[in-house]
């Protein structure tokens, strides 16, 4: 009997992940990951190249269809997830012009300073369902406009990384609402660009691929595609979304008031929703979910396991490629609860939930010669903690009602992460089940309802059951209270000097 497969390429920061999915369990035959770099220019700048991407598009198609030994007839569909928020101009023919401005680059805070004068926050705020920041595209463009002008001027479309995949397979300019919404300049109640806001901000509508809900066949693998990955030419290919919808559908989050915590490079708690959630001091947003009838609200900090990696990077010795991470999990363990009266501020690329300020830098506070690397590792993972739990706040504060959190990504997989933030929300930790990574299967879901193997997203909650794991333990959510309150206030007394500290990189 001939299965059925659907592949799905997610962009991550750090490389593309194709997997191969059977389509009855939606479990994962096989994957291949192929890396790319990240480059950081300058301060706050982060850079991709394109043509990474698409190495890493036709390499990883290749390598999974081989190592699978899967006939290219037997693929249904691509689809496809990716990092958001980026702005890569290319020409009329999909041609990069420049590299790739991705998600963790805050460049463009002049822009956001002229978005805010131009079109004001609140409004930009209920129109758009997100504040205005250097993150989004809609600022990076502006940049690009006023930096690099013969680049602006060439600029046929501005894509985001999936998109860019996208089009290297079927040749087709398309985005989806995810995505779209995503850019600062997208109207979340209409589900189209908002022509108004574009137009105050000296930016083309046409700059913009029409968007779609994330399960749209947007095209067909061609010729070209074919020969290079190993694909059957016309295979369909659906859009699929960006990162956090597919996570967010990976993590069965698909009714409404569903909640899960992702911790990856960054991190991010997001829910399920009929209707957005606005907080009167902007600290979340909400994207359109993949079922373009819901959207996800969502409060996301910049670096969680990206501060980890970058602790365990310092301590691991040069040339040595195996990771300390089981070991410093195991040192964070016998570390006390507040680390010996040690705060760790994970602020390294600058800041967005709660704060938004892209000037916030990374501190340990409270360091003596009493602490080793024990207090140093359980700080690192408590300041991701407490920074989440304050986003948290921020959605309770909203009437969000919650019982559990599902906990998904990278941090998922550390029993003494997981059981820190179940003291920290206060909270029982529950783990999907799932068949492959969230991003990869919520990327499969959208091509598999794309081609009719799937009726509707609620096929998530088949393929994602839950079992329960830790929970939290009365006397230290008490005091984790209080250590939460502390860690507010330190960054509350530092926030004054971030801009002084700007000025010595200068």
């Amino acid at each position: 009997m001939t299965q059925t497969y659907i592949l799905a390429h997610d962009l991550g920061t750090t490389g593309n992940k194709a997997t191969l999915l059977d389509a009855d369990r939606g479990a994962p035959v096989a994957s291949a990951f192929v890396p790319y770099e990240t480059a950081y220019p300058e301060l706050n700048w982060a850079e991709q190249d394109p043509a990474d991407w698409e190495c890493a598009l036709y390499e990883g198609t290749a390598a999974l269809l081989s190592r699978a030994g899967v006939a290219p007839g037997d693929v249904a569909v691509v689809s496809f997830s990716g990092h958001m928020h980026g702005a890569l101009p290319v020409d009329a023919s999909g041609r990069p012009l420049r590299p790739a401005i991705i998600w963790a680059d805050q460049r463009a805070s002049e822009e956001a300073d002229r978005v805010r004068e131009r079109c004001g926050a609140e409004r930009i705020y209920r129109t758009t369902g997100h504040r205005v920041s250097p993150v989004y595209t809609a600022e990076k463009l502006m940049w690009i406009q006023a930096h690099e002008p013969e680049v602006f001027a060439r600029t046929a479309k501005v894509l985001q990384s999936k998109d860019f995949a996208a089009h290297v397979l079927s040749g087709v300019f398309a985005t989806d609402y995810s995505d779209a919404s995503g850019t600062q300049v997208f109207d979340l109640a209409r589900r189209r660009w908002s022509t108004d806001l574009l137009a105050e901000l000296g930016l083309r509508a046409d700059l913009f691929p029409d968007a779609t809900p994330s399960a749209t066949v947007v095209g067909q693998v061609t010729r070209q595609a074919a020969a290079a990955t190993g694909l059957l030419e016309g295979t369909p290919v659906v859009i699929g979304g960006g990162d956090g919808a597919c996570a967010t559908v990976g993590a069965g989050a698909v009714d409404e008031g569903d909640i899960y915590n992702y911790i990856g490079s960054s991190a991010w708690v997001a829910l399920a929703s009929s209707q957005p959630i606005f907080d009167p001091q902007q600290r979340t947003n909400n994207f359109i979910h993949m079922d373009p009838e819901l959207v996800f609200p969502i409060g996301s900090m910049q670096a969680a396991g990206g501060s980890y990696t970058w602790f365990e990077h310092l301590l691991r010795p040069a040339g040595t490629e195996a990771s300390l991470y089981e070991d410093l999990d195991g040192a964070a363990a016998d570390a006390p609860l507040g680390a010996r009266g040690l705060l760790f501020l994970p602020h390294l690329m600058g800041e967005r939930s709660p704060y938004w300020n892209p000037l916030a830098r990374g501190a340990f506070v409270g360091l003596s010669m009493a602490h080793g690397r024990s207090e140093l590792a359980r700080a690192v993972l408590e300041g991701v903690a407490l920074n989440l739990r304050s986003i948290l706040d921020a959605l309770q504060a909203q009437g969000v009602a919650l019982e559990t959190m599902r906990l998904i990504g990278g941090g998922a997989r550390s029993p003494i992460w997981r059981q820190i933030l179940a003291d920290v929300y206060g909270l029982p930790i529950v783990l999907p089940e799932l068949p492959a990574e969230a991003t990869a299967l919520g990327a499969a879901v959208a091509g598999g309802i794309g081609v009719g193997l799937y009726a509707g997203y609620q096929v998530a909650k088949r393929l994602v059951p839950v079992t329960e794991a830790e929970r939290p333990r009365e006397a230290q959510v008490s005091r984790y209270r209080d250590v939460h309150a502390l860690f507010m206030r330190t960054y509350q007394a530092l926030e004054p000097l971030f801009d002084e500290l700007a000025g010595l990189g200068e």
